[in-house]
């Protein structure tokens, strides 16, 4: 299940054709512009997440994404900077996922998520690491995501056990509920605040 439209909102087509060049440059040290690509299985709720923090909304009933999504959204922050993240929330299915490199080649930011009821989907964010560790950018800001927080009494996923993978490949790491909005914004905050204040063109 996605949680946003399948096809990039009316305004982002036109900014489509850049999307692999300086879109992880920043303008100034104060007002940053972030390229950030969401990774991970399907159905653990990616768009949900990004259609959350850049709405304020929830739609458990949307559509699956194909291909991928774009949105963004400017964040401040408490120093007075400014972060404009430009989101790519791309297909978890397995069909699409020779599509992601086009996504994560040039991100300054990586979210990879998963669901903490489904092991599955957290060997799959591990897969998604490892992609970016060998064909990202060397000074990528990665993000792991254990989505549906809500879901305590159905978890799977042990939070000691997300914490230490995050941990050893220097990642940080968050638990949220796209459902409830727990830890949504701050996921986004906490990625602004680590991300290098001179990010090159």
């Amino acid at each position: 299940m996605g949680c946003s439209a399948s096809l990039p909102d009316r305004n982002s087509t036109a900014r489509l054709t850049g999307f692999n060049s300086e879109s992880n440059g920043a303008t100034d040290s104060k007002n940053l512009k972030v390229k950030l690509v969401l990774l991970g299985d399907s159905g653990v709720g990616k768009s949900c997440i990004v259609l959350r923090f850049v709405r304020g909304q929830f739609d458990p009933t949307s559509k699956v994404t194909v291909g991928a999504s774009f949105l963004s959204q400017t964040i401040a922050l408490q120093d007075s900077s400014t972060v404009k993240f430009e989101i790519w929330d791309t297909a978890g299915q397995e069909r699409y996922a020779a599509l992601a490199p086009l996504y994560y080649r040039g991100a300054g930011v990586a979210v990879v998520v998963y669901d903490i009821t489904s092991p599955e989907s957290f060997n799959k964010a591990q897969y998604w690491v490892k992609e970016l560790q060998k064909h990202g950018s060397p000074d990528i800001v990665m993000a792991l995501v254990g989505n549906k927080a809500d879901l305590q009494d159905s978890r799977q996923v042990p939070i000691q056990d997300a914490m230490d993978y995050a941990e050893k490949n220097g990642m940080f790491f968050i638990e949220t509920s796209a459902k409830t909005a727990d830890n949504i914004n701050q996921l986004f905050e906490e990625i602004a605040k680590r991300l290098p204040r001179t990010l090159s063109s």
